[in-house]
């Protein structure tokens, strides 16, 4: 294992899906839910939920590069959530809901180009994809209440109907990747 974490920074809907896919990872360390994106400074939920900041609930994540590489977590990223809806994921509709993938740096912006490129080709959806990739330009951390949602509420009605089912995807496609406490015995 290396000492040097990396990050990547996705928006792919709800900030709780996004964490809770990618905390079950061997090499992630932490995701950590927040904003990225707007023009408005240390903003809030509820200022989010409006549309009206530019912002997109994102999640970012310290990874291992030695362990799962930024093209591994893009692979669960295209395959979790639907890159072909334009700011909707679901029933979640709005701006702060777009897929999109913040780079941190020229390689993540040209690996990510190609991983959507490729994935896009291989037709996996039936629709284009329509993810933004944009550099990183600001990030704010959202309030504790957002942290672990998944772990911390799992019988809550969102969890059970629209988190578990990227769950058993995940567990079902990348069942090699997850950590130990996550394997299906």
């Amino acid at each position: 294992m290396s000492n040097q974490l990396e990050i990547a920074t996705f928006g792919a809907g709800c900030f709780w899906c996004i964490e809770a896919v990618f905390q079950k990872l061997k090499g992630v360390r932490t995701v950590v839910p927040g904003y990225a994106g707007g023009e408005v400074e240390n903003p809030t939920y509820q200022q989010i939920c409006t549309g009206a900041t530019g912002h997109a609930e994102v999640a970012q994540i310290a990874f291992d590069p030695d362990v799962i590489s930024f093209e591994e977590l893009l692979s669960v990223f295209w395959r979790t959530h639907d890159p072909t809806t334009l700011n909707r994921q679901g029933a979640d509709v709005g701006t702060q809901y777009r897929s999109v993938v913040f780079y941190h740096g020229e390689e993540q912006r040209a690996i990510a180009e190609k991983s959507k490129q490729k994935t896009d080709a291989a037709g996996l959806w039936p629709d284009p994809i329509v993810t933004e990739i944009a550099p990183l330009t600001n990030y704010y951390e959202a309030e504790d209440t957002h942290h672990n949602y998944y772990l911390l509420n799992p019988e809550q009605s969102y969890c059970r109907i629209v988190i578990d089912p990227k769950i058993r995807k995940l567990t079902k496609e990348f069942g090699d990747k997850l950590k130990d406490e996550f394997r299906e015995p």
